[in-house]
């Protein structure tokens, strides 16, 4: 069986999942794609030479007899709209970060989807996918380093625009770590406070950068996370764990160390799309296996969508408050997601 596939937006990330859909992953075709820049989409078909048709209204690519899944690649505020229809037409659909701007939309769909009783929605938090935080949470999962108590991380760009806001260190950066750390721990957050150290001199007079979030768990885990996204040297993610018996660290990416003129040298990587490259790919290749057996997706689910949604929001509103602890109260977890 293939599974046949409508594309919802052709911006970076949407162009960057049809050609791994066309070109590296067995299992799914293109076959429609949407996009407000209706040229554009008509251009990627040709150059791609996709068996696909041009829809000017993703709602009606949505209803087509033709689309078996959808996937939501367009501008972030769009998202809810066509997650919805996708969801009430019991039709799959992969979303790209964020499934909705606020919690609350996060939250309708959780219903809309409960209602259909069956997990028809995957969120793309594609850092599950990577096989250093998979093999992580085995590390932990198996009692390797006894109970968790503190969990130390980072995520540094070289550099961002003069685009980028205070608010975008959670929103568009710190939102990966916010999914995959209470997935690593199995646990939730319960309060986030944001510490702002010494500015470097390398962002813009309008970005507070770096920044330190304190988020604390259900279990009592407590979390530190550094966002510095003028760090200069590279892009780099760390993570670090430290249980009752022992530390576990997320491992590096693979590169070649080597020895010359004098000097051990190991390369760092600059781009996000290096670092995370097979993540995308095994996340897409999950969502598309899963449909074609019949079977529960294993991804990161529309109630993952609402925790991140709901974080993100107290996190911003502690970037606004520096130093002062504010609960995240979070529903509880309904069966369905269990």
């Amino acid at each position: 069986m293939t599974v046949k596939i409508g594309v919802i937006g052709c911006g970076a990330i949407g162009l960057e999942h049809i050609k791994r859909i066309t070109n590296t992953l067995s299992g799914g075709k293109i076959v429609a794609v949407n996009d407000i820049n209706e040229n554009n989409a008509k251009k990627i078909i040709a150059d791609l030479h996709l068996d696909a048709k041009f829809y000017a209204d993703g709602h009606e690519l949505i209803r087509s007899a033709d689309v078996d899944a959808v996937l939501v690649t367009c501008w972030g505020p769009a998202h809810k709209e066509f997650v919805l229809e996708a969801v009430k037409q019991k039709k799959y659909v992969f979303c790209e970060k964020p499934l909705a701007t606020t919690a609350d939309d996060c939250l309708e769909i959780v219903e809309e989807e409960m209602k259909q009783k069956k997990h028809l929605v995957q969120v793309g938090f594609m850092r599950r996918f990577d096989e250093g935080y998979v093999a992580l949470k085995k590390t932990i999962d198996e009692g390797q380093i006894g109970a968790p108590l503190i969990l130390h991380a980072a995520h540094r760009n070289p550099a961002v625009d003069e685009k980028y806001t205070t608010d975008m260190a959670i929103n568009d950066t710190m939102i990966h770590e916010i999914d995959v750390l209470h997935w690593l721990l199995d646990d939730e957050y319960i309060s986030a406070q944001v510490i702002y150290p010494r500015k470097t001199g390398n962002a813009s007079s309008h970005l507070a950068d770096p920044q330190i979030v304190l988020v604390e768990t259900k279990k009592g885990i407590r979390i530190d996370v550094e966002i510095f996204v003028n760090c200069k040297y590279g892009y780099d993610i760390k993570c670090e764990v430290v249980g009752e018996d022992g530390i576990a660290y997320l491992p590096e990416p693979a590169t070649v160390q080597t020895r010359q003129k004098a000097a051990l040298n190991r390369p760092i990587l600059m781009d996000w799309k290096q670092r995370f490259i097979k993540a995308y790919d095994y996340e897409i290749q999950a969502f598309i296996n899963n449909i074609n057996k019949g079977q529960k997706l294993d991804g990161p689910t529309s109630w993952d969508g609402y925790a991140a949604a709901l974080t993100a929001d107290v996190c911003v509103q502690a970037q606004q408050n520096p130093g002062k602890i504010l609960p995240i109260k979070m529903k509880d977890r309904p069966d369905f997601y269990k």
